[in-house]
């Protein structure tokens, strides 16, 4: 698990899963790249990476659902850094709607570019010059709804199914010196759980084998396995960190 000289792009890196894993990559030897669409949130969890871990911290305001946001974000990576060595396509989004009758062409359109277009492009970029260079890891973090979707989660669901897809091809894609998996991730206590009736998340986690939902460091194995060179002969995986939704 040994990341030691490596440099790693995290997106929606400032909270929820993606700080966990900042702060573990960075625990393990990493210099990180925190991106997501609020700067100061940025800026303060790189002060906690340079403090804690003596780590380079390069904090990055982008909106990944834009094509340019994202190829700035590549290019002020490999201005500061020259390489990434691992790529997490994290950031997602899924707004509630009333039904499906009523998602509008303009929600459609935000949930695909920040679930599915960001992670495209991010990946594409990067993984050709990782490609090129001496490799890297890419991951893209998914989720269940892909397989087990349902009326409230449509747009978001369909657009996760996709990255899905988008893994394996990727994968072949940039063989054999880059390697691209996903975590499809089942429901976790984020900020956006904050929000909840204690009824609704003991609803989710009774749908679970474990009976209950997740804790946001429970996402910190997988996410080391699949960056480090632990996995150095999986790719195209995805993995269910769900416990166990039926």
């Amino acid at each position: 698990m040994d990341l030691s000289g490596k440099v790693a792009l995290i997106t929606g890196g400032s909270r929820g899963l993606g700080r966990e894993m900042v702060l573990a990559f960075a625990e393990h030897g990493a210099d990180v790249i925190i991106a997501s669409r609020k700067l100061d949130n940025c800026e303060k969890l790189a002060n906690e990476v340079r403090e804690r871990f003596g780590r380079r911290a390069l904090p990055v305001a982008a909106n990944v659902g834009d094509w340019n946001q994202c190829d700035a974000l590549t290019e002020a990576s490999y201005a500061e850094f020259g390489r990434v060595d691992i790529l997490v396509n994290n950031a997602g989004m899924s707004p509630l709607y009333p039904s499906v009758d009523q998602v509008s062409e303009a929600l459609y359109d935000k949930v695909f570019a920040t679930n599915l277009k960001g992670p495209f492009r991010l990946s594409a970029t990067i993984g050709t010059r990782m490609a090129a260079g001496g490799g890297g890891s890419i991951l893209n973090i998914s989720s269940v709804a892909s397989i087990r979707p349902n009326a409230t989660i449509l747009p978001y669901a369909a657009a996760k199914a996709g990255l899905n897809s988008l893994t394996e091809g990727l994968a072949q894609t940039f063989a054999p010196t880059v390697r691209v998996n996903a975590i499809m991730c089942g429901t976790f206590s984020t900020d956006i759980s904050k929000s909840w009736s204690p009824e609704f998340i003991a609803a989710i986690g009774s749908q679970t084998a474990l009976g209950r939902i997740g804790e946001p460091n429970e996402i910190i194995g997988a996410a080391l396995y699949f960056a480090s060179d632990a996995s150095s002969y999986t790719t195209g995986s995805i993995l269910r960190v769900d416990g166990g939704m039926r």
